[in-house]
């Protein structure tokens, strides 16, 4: 299992690094909308939505993340910084608002939803925003999105192994059992390790640190969050595309909960 998932993860950061270094910004945006289309369909499998539900909350995704697109797009194949700016407000104001208010909330009140319009809602608040902030950091610097992600996949990384090694301590056992307190100071210690090696090779201030220690608390929330919407609809994974890893959903998990955020207070901060 550990060997596949190791063979799976390194073709796709192949796949990854060469997208994000080669492609256009219009076949970067294009590439992505592909993702949040299969993103897409494994939500609507978690919300219990048949065939036809199915196709079309995938059809709607698309349209909305053209019609986003749409106003992005310059003559010239490039991104207005302008139109991003406000959509990254938008979009960030709802992903901040779910994630601080409302996610907290329904993790420990573990709630079983099953509306299907309400479930609608909160799989395009999970997946638009991270859409964008994927292209918008992007646009902004490869090296800033990749850093970023880094942060995401050295946490979680590090709290998978130092949780198998030394976990103890349930997180939340009603939610993810494998979760454990170790393996969350694991995390926090990961991107402690990072933050300070961006700090010593590409001087970046010390305050980048408690910026990680946040990204990596974030991370763990969307995580869990997925988690809990996988043991609701009794699945251990959100799909089959990844050997070793499951679904899409599975692996930008904890993307949802922070690149959307981050990409707000980067906005928020230019302004």
């Amino acid at each position: 299992m550990l060997k596949t998932r190791i063979v799976t993860a390194a073709a796709l950061l192949a796949i990854f690094l060469s997208a994000l270094f080669l492609l256009d910004p219009i076949s970067w945006s294009l590439l992505l909308i592909g993702l949040v289309l299969i993103g897409s369909a494994e939500w609507a499998r978690l919300a219990g939505y048949g065939r036809i539900l199915r196709v079309g909350y995938m059809a709607s995704t698309g349209l909305l993340c053209g019609l986003m697109l749409s106003f992005l797009l310059r003559g010239d194949g490039g991104l207005y910084s302008a139109a991003g700016s406000f959509i990254g407000i938008v979009a960030g104001t709802i992903s901040l608002a779910f994630w601080l208010l409302l996610a907290p909330i329904w993790l420990m009140r573990k709630w079983k939803i099953h509306h299907p319009v309400l479930l609608a809602l909160v799989g395009w608040i999970l997946l638009l925003p991270t859409w964008f902030a994927l292209v918008e950091l992007r646009n902004i610097s490869p090296w800033l999105l990749l850093g970023a992600m880094g942060a995401v996949w050295v946490a979680d990384s590090m709290a998978y192994f130092t949780g198998r090694r030394f976990g103890k301590r349930k997180l939340a056992p009603a939610i993810s059992p494998g979760k454990t307190w170790e393996g969350v100071l694991g995390a926090l210690v990961g991107a402690t390790l990072y933050g300070l090696a961006l700090v010593w090779l590409a001087s970046q201030a010390y305050g980048v640190v408690a910026a990680l220690w946040l990204i990596t608390l974030f991370s763990i929330e969307g995580d869990l969050f997925e988690s809990w919407m996988k043991r609701v609809a009794g699945f251990k994974d959100s799909g089959s595309l990844l050997p070793g890893h499951g679904g899409v959903l599975d692996r930008i998990d904890a993307l949802t909960s922070t690149l959307p955020l981050l990409t707000f207070f980067l906005i928020f901060y230019r302004f």
